[in-house]
């Protein structure tokens, strides 16, 4: 009985052992137990037991423990960890007990401190250059388990190995302002150096630009954006307590030169000529200034005309000039990467008079908002005495006064923020300049704008990179602007220039013809190296050009076939008669592999459509018969390779004719059919036979066996006398297959047999020369009328019978014997 309950349970009453097996016990719950003793006259006094027993598995110590590995090694300690045993015995560990054993002694001794849990230990003050194996066990309430498998012998001793140092990059490194770079490699050492980056002897540390990242094993710095201040010696030091190493790269961070510092010094003016000075770019980029170029300009016209583009002087003389005409003069800084924004300087006529100033020129909008906008112009001929005042005047386009923009003065600055604009309206703007002689005449009205917020141009693309290339064209790809200035991306510029040229060529002439992030340059030249850039365009303009960071040189790229099947390609290929077969597979492969389809080595039929086009190939065939199946091969083959996948085409039809209908043991009621499978099963089991026949005088077939997966069949109730066409035809799961017929018609009648014997023959006469017979009529006439009887005769002697020749009746004279 339960301990919390009083009624008793019956356990047995067969038990005739001193022992008994009590099953059917709840785990965990505590019972009493009683037995008496039984015998003829009945039964004897309960025996129970003292105290209730609770029901649990037997508890034992714990297995041993896995997995002992030692993590870590030094002169004077040795650091294990290890995983508890597969089974704890039935009760928690307790604690683990940890044994070492130096080599050369015989006995283990315990180096844990008492009640460790941890699995993870560190044995210290050994001393260094002696051997120990280390071993642990796990305890329980029982006691201690089997201790787990000896480590290997461990030898306390420092690991120590000086670094070493392997870099990834050169000594010297040339990046464009913009550009992305790093500097790689990889380390080592015991204990493990320290990693330090250094540029011109000042450590760098991570933020928004430099990134540094240290494993155990590699190191890297990386420069997002490169600026032209990043250019320095780089240095990393890798270090630890046995020595040190270092790596140097000199990283030179190069762009096309800033502008020459203005203003423009009119040094000299006369009617046909000037003279005029500047000062050098505040940067030259990175490389030595090869060139100035000085343009001069009619102010009266929109051509700008070379003076000279072969000076290094930061002066020229500006020859061939009009008398009275207005001039701008406009100077660009050149080194290797490129071409400076240029000095524009101010008009000046070639005659010196003095008077109130030129109008200046239409003037620009700029920065558009919804109540304001910013007007740039250019700084008129001053008349000969210095500007002191500018003008700036504002009107709605289908108004016809003019309003000052400001009452303050506009000086020396040749730009100002009109305020107070109403939103949506559109406006126009124009300047006049003031000296001590008074207004000049102002400019021409600028350009109608309407007061809302703007479209700024977008920032340039994103990680431009050529991603294939053959002998005469480069793919492009990139991502599309961080920022689209709120404006949609009509699409994208590109750009490439031939390696040594200046001229930049346009691949595409409107934004709009690569509205995707990739474009394939083609007409380049095999051989040559090229770079390439690419812009980004929306209705404000377009963005500064994104560079692919090296240059290419065009070739063809080989890459061997590849095949990857699609879900119909696979070994085997199953298609109902009249639906389409379609084979497909993507492929892969530079230059685009010759693509062949065969089946069973021979060409396709005509009736295949087969496409390739430049990912892929399909071969497709509709409306299938049966003798479309079989094994069809795909081959891909370029110079770098070839590869070839077959797939099994079964194409699932009804069966063909059963073959051999043949008809035997024809009787009166009945005969027997039998015939051999379809040459063709269609692909599919025969499942079963259809059996008809049909009377020759009728146009009606009748079945008389649909279900029959034999082949063969006893054809019943037959007409006797009549004569019968029997076919069969045979059925799988894609419908009836045609039927084959009996050659010829089967008349329904019992089959003739031979008549037997006849009986009695003996002679009633004899004559030297003749015999007369007599015989009577045999027992079974064969199943028809017997129509004669045939007589021999044989010489007593002789092998051979004669034949003498064939009576109707039942005698006969044999002479000429």
């Amino acid at each position: 009985r339960e301990s919390d309950r009083r009624a008793w349970t019956p356990v047995s009453y067969t038990v005739t052992r001193q022992n008994a097996t009590i099953q059917g016990l709840i785990e965990g719950k505590a019972y009493f137990f009683r037995i008496a003793a039984e015998n003829l006259i009945g039964m004897g006094p309960f025996t129970e037991t003292t105290k209730e027993i609770v029901i649990r598995d037997p508890i034992t110590v714990p297995d041993r423990p896995e997995d002992l590995e030692v993590k870590a090694v030094t002169k004077n300690s040795v650091t294990l960890t290890w995983n508890p045993p597969k089974y704890n015995g039935g009760s928690d560990i307790t604690m683990y007990v940890l044994e070492s054993r130096l080599i050369g002694k015989d006995k283990f001794h315990k180096v844990t401190k008492e009640k460790m849990l941890d699995r993870k230990y560190t044995v210290e003050g050994l001393k260094e250059g002696d051997t120990y194996e280390y071993r642990v066990s796990a305890c329980n309430i029982v006691g201690q388990g089997k201790p787990s498998f000896c480590t290997k012998p461990i030898t306390c001793k420092d690991e120590i190995a000086p670094p070493t140092l392997d870099l990834d990059f050169r000594d010297k490194l040339i990046v464009r302002v913009g550009e992305a770079f790093s500097l790689t490699g990889r380390y080592s050492g015991k204990p493990a150096p320290k990693v330090t980056w250094l540029k011109d002897d000042i450590v760098l540390k991570d933020d928004d630009r430099i990134k540094i990242k240290t494993t155990p094993t590699t190191l890297c710095l990386g420069v997002l954006k490169s600026v032209r201040e990043d250019t320095g010696k780089y240095c990393v030091t890798v270090e630890n307590s046995t020595g040190s190493r270092k790596g140097f790269c000199q990283v030179n961070v190069v762009d096309r030169p800033s502008p020459p510092v203005g203003p423009v010094i009119f040094d000299e003016v006369y009617k046909d000529h000037m003279v005029v000075s500047w000062k050098p770019p505040l940067d030259d980029g990175g490389s030595e200034i090869t060139n100035y170029i000085i343009e001069k300009k009619d102010t009266h016209k929109d051509m700008w005309m070379p003076v000279t583009s072969a000076t290094v002087k930061t002066t020229c003389k500006v020859p061939k000039l009009l008398e009275g005409r207005e001039y701008q003069i406009r100077i660009y800084a050149e080194n290797l990467y490129g071409i400076s924004d240029p000095l524009i300087s101010d008009e000046m006529k070639a005659r010196d008079r003095f008077r109130v100033p030129d109008a200046p020129e239409q003037p620009i909008i700029k920065d558009v908002t919804k109540d304001s906008a910013v007007v740039v112009w250019n700084k008129p001929y001053d008349g000969g005495k210095p500007i002191t005042n500018y003008i700036v005047e504002k009107k709605e386009t289908m108004a016809t006064r003019w309003v000052r923009a400001t009452k303050d003065p506009i000086f020396p600055g040749t730009k100002f923020k009109v305020p107070d604009l109403l939103e949506g309206c559109e406006y126009e703007f124009r300047v006049s300049a003031e000296n001590e002689i008074g207004v000049g005449d102002p400019s021409p009205p600028s350009k109608p704008i309407f007061a809302r917020d703007p479209i700024a141009k977008p920032s340039p693309p994103v990680n431009p990179e050529a991603v294939d290339k053959t002998k005469n064209s480069v793919d492009l790809s990139w991502q599309p602007p961080r920022h689209d200035g709120n404006g949609k991306i009509i699409g994208y510029l590109i750009e490439y220039q031939k390696v040594g040229d200046e001229e930049w060529k346009k691949a595409n002439l409107t934004a709009d013809s690569c509205p995707e992030t990739k474009y394939k340059v083609t007409g380049l030249t095999e051989g040559l190296t090229y770079k390439f850039r690419v812009k980004a365009v929306n209705a404000a303009g377009e963005s500064d050009p994104a560079h692919v960071p090296d240059p290419v040189e065009v070739k063809d790229r080989l890459e061997p076939p590849e095949l990857i099947l699609d879900a119909n390609m696979a070994r085997e290929q199953h298609v109902k008669a009249g639906d389409t077969l379609r084979l497909s597979a993507v492929i892969k492969g530079v230059p685009f592999p010759k693509v062949t389809w065969k089946k069973e080595d021979h060409e396709v039929s005509p009736k295949a459509d087969i496409e390739v086009t430049g990912v892929g190939s399909k071969l497709e065939i509709r409306n299938t018969v049966h003798e479309d199946g079989g094994m069809y091969s795909l081959t891909v083959e370029n110079p770098a390779g070839s590869k070839t996948v077959s797939v099994k085409v079964v194409v699932l039809d009804k069966p063909g004719p059963p073959r051999n209908l043949n008809v035997s043991d024809v009787r009166s009621d009945s005969c027997y059919l039998t015939w051999m499978e379809p040459e063709d099963d269609g692909g599919s089991v025969i499942t079963n036979y259809v059996v008809e026949r049909k009377d020759v005088a009728s146009a009606q077939w009748v079945a008389i066996s649909s279900s029959s997966k034999k082949r063969s069949h006893m054809a019943k109730y037959l007409m006797e006398g009549t004569q019968y066409q029997f076919r069969v035809a045979a059925e799988n799961q894609f419908g009836r297959g045609p039927y084959v017929e009996t050659l010829k018609p089967i008349k329904a009648i019992d089959p003739l047999h031979p008549p037997g014997p006849p009986k009695n023959l003996h002679h009633v006469d004899v004559d030297k020369t003749e015999v007369s017979l007599a015989w009577n009529r045999p027992d079974r006439d064969g199943g028809a009328e017997i129509t004669g009887y045939l007589v021999e005769y044989q010489e007593d002697g002789a092998d051979e019978w004669t034949k003498f020749q064939t009576v109707p009746m039942l005698d006969c004279v044999v002479t000429g014997l």
